[in-house]
């Protein structure tokens, strides 16, 4: 086929997959590398590395450009602030013990030299955004394990991206050492770092110093930030090989924490392009596999896959989250996603040719053959079933949002955090983000009465939002927006005065008088200390969880039967009816559709309980 129609196809290839994937909320990398497949030397033939000629790399080059200048652009400060240490430790510490660990794995399993270990090892450090885009698609998380997986991608590839080119020129063609390659790297990530740095300022004066065309200004705009990207990474490339991929991260990690005009235009612009190149590059890539290369590796390829995959993942993650506010489930979830994405494919498929060049055929298709079959069997297994993974392991909480990070808003989000929630505070005062913040908080500056900062919390994605400042004027407006504009399944405030509450009552707003419940728990502290005692250990030692009577199993079912299958700790406190009437509940009472059912005691057994019948709340 000639160029212009096999690119023609790729491309038609790549949207229809990005499209079937949306459809079925199934990350679109499992499509995109199966279309490849499909359509390379392994499946129809349309597709071959000869077809490309000589241009395949720098396509490819430009194309992983544009991908991390979006992912970098998306890296705000902000999210970096959600988990630093473990991101910290996950891009430092955990690059390294990945790197040497793959190393090792590949050298024992395969039989190879230290040096094409390395080398493998140093690929395979990479997740990138090409694969984790694509996942947090559609799998909602908690705020701070998103953040880890996105920094960790886009880190990670530029780490990669440079330490491969230096293991290869001073362990693999040259005789250098350790300390060469850590000088290597550290000069190449600098060039790197620095022409995106310089890019980036100089984009920023552009669209900031120079007078646009007004009825142009938006294009130029989108034009002059695509052009960017193009000279960060072509500029790198020129001074050293490879450090372009750093040069493009660092534009867009820089030009996406100022304040740029038409910021929001410029982001959905980018994520247009975006998804092009990557359906693009993935689909090449995918239709050079050769099959022949991972058959090869047989047996021993398997356990380097089960070692990088089910050793050295977890033990990465585990170390990396160590005393951070990752519950045991958010864990075994990073554990079980780290997909590798186009930066191993694509400097794989590179150094084989150059390794085939030094006269070492048989190490170039054990790098080839390796790297391939892990990105294989993380995208298949890791990214086409991370929906799964998350709906299992009940790390897919949708949002709470707290309105006003005063004592009662922190408060309550400190409590909702320890239950696994995923909580974002929204404030208009820059000191209370900031030390909302400090205690570990999600939390973003912005007024909550206006529909476009509830629409940057993603209000209408969220289970529920909950006004907490002083103001009720301020309170009834959030509620308000909330429920009409948003239509926020539960809407909950904070009354300070007792006369308002009839007005939040009339809107359908679960109103909180704040007299009335400072007084209800005084009450509970001087006539039932002990409750009062164990109504503030919610969340630690003890917990309240309620669900609704909908599964089969549980309509017609006795509370003694009830009673029976949940763990030992656990009871069934309280019983809500239809029609509102609560009572609590004797061995004899049977479940009715639409009732619901509240479990008191410790939280290990409460949880256990609802999982029991609600496997995915």
């Amino acid at each position: 086929m000639e160029l212009l129609a096999i690119v023609a196809l790729i491309l038609a290839l790549g949207v229809g997959s990005r499209v079937l994937a949306d459809r079925l909320r199934i990350p679109s990398v499992l499509f995109l590398i199966i279309a490849g497949i499909a359509i390379g030397p392994e499946g129809l033939g349309f597709v071959s590395r000869e077809a490309f000629g000589g241009g395949l790399t720098a396509m490819v080059g430009v194309s992983v450009a544009i991908i991390l200048f979006e992912g970098g652009y998306h890296l705000h400060l902000d999210k970096l602030r959600e988990s630093p240490s473990a991101l910290t430790r996950l891009v430092t510490v955990g690059a390294a013990v990945t790197w040497l660990g793959t190393a090792a794995a590949v050298v024992v399993f395969l039989d190879t030299s230290i040096e094409v270990g390395l080398l493998v090892g140093a690929l395979l450090i990479a997740t990138g955004p090409t694969v984790i885009g694509p996942i947090l698609q559609v799998v909602t998380v908690r705020d701070h394990v998103a953040s880890v997986l996105e920094g960790e991608g886009v880190i990670n590839d530029v780490t990669a991206a440079i330490l491969v080119v230096v293991v290869f020129e001073v362990l693999v063609a040259g005789n250098g050492s350790g300390p060469v390659v850590a000088f290597e790297f550290l000069q190449r990530l600098a060039i790197g770092l620095g022409i995106g740095a310089l890019v980036a300022a100089t984009v920023w004066l552009l669209l900031t110093r120079v007078d646009l065309a007004p009825s142009d200004a938006l294009l130029h705009a989108r034009l002059i930030v695509l052009a960017g990207v193009v000279v960060a990474y072509g500029g790198a490339e020129l001074v050293a090989s490879e450090t372009g991929i750093a040069a493009a991260a660092m534009a867009g990690f820089a030009l996406g924490n100022v304040d740029l005009p038409y910021h929001e235009d410029v982001i959905d612009f980018l994520d247009d392009v975006s998804v092009v190149v990557l359906s693009f590059v993935f689909v090449a890539l995918a239709a050079l596999i050769d099959f022949g290369d991972i058959r090869t590796l047989g047996l021993a390829g398997i356990a380097v896959v089960i070692a990088v995959t089910l050793v050295l993942r977890p033990a990465v993650i585990f170390l990396s989250t160590t005393h951070e506010r990752f519950t045991r489930n958010e864990r075994l979830f990073l554990s079980a996603v780290g997909p590798r994405g186009i930066i191993p494919a694509s400097v794989a498929t590179l150094f084989a040719v150059e390794l085939e060049a030094l006269g070492r055929p048989q190490e170039a298709q054990l790098l080839a053959g390796t790297v391939f079959l892990i990105i294989f069997a993380t995208v298949v297994l890791q990214a086409g079933l991370a929906r799964q993974i998350a709906d299992y392991l009940d790390v897919s909480p949708m949002r709470t949002i707290i309105i006003g990070a005063g004592r009662v808003g922190l408060s309550l989000a400190e409590r909702l955090e320890q239950d696994g929630e995923n909580v974002l505070v929204v404030d208009s005062d820059p000191g209370a983000v900031e030390n909302a913040r400090k205690r570990g908080l999600r939390a973003i500056e912005g007024d909550g009465t206006e529909s476009a900062v509830l629409e940057r919390a993603r209000a209408g994605d969220a289970k529920a939002v909950v006004a907490t400042t002083p103001d009720d004027d301020v309170n009834l407006l959030v509620s308000q927006l909330a429920q009409t504009t948003f239509d926020v399944p539960t809407v909950a405030s904070r009354v300070n005065q007792p006369d308002n509450v009839d007005a939040f009552e009339a809107l359908g707003v679960q109103a909180i008088d704040l007299s009335m419940a400072t007084a209800w728990s005084l009450e509970n502290v001087l006539e039932r200390p002990s409750l009062s005692t164990w109504m503030n250990e919610l969340g630690r030692t003890g917990d309240v969880q309620e669900i609704a009577v909908t599964a089969e199993d549980l309509v017609g079912k006795s509370i003694a039967d009830l009673n029976a299958e949940i763990p030992d700790g656990c009871i069934v406190g309280l019983l809500t009816h239809e029609d509102g009437k609560r009572e609590v509940p004797t061995g004899d009472h049977r479940l009715r559709e639409g009732d619901r059912v509240t479990f008191i005691g410790q939280v290990d057994a409460v949880d256990g309980a609802v999982k029991r019948f609600h496997p995915h709340d």
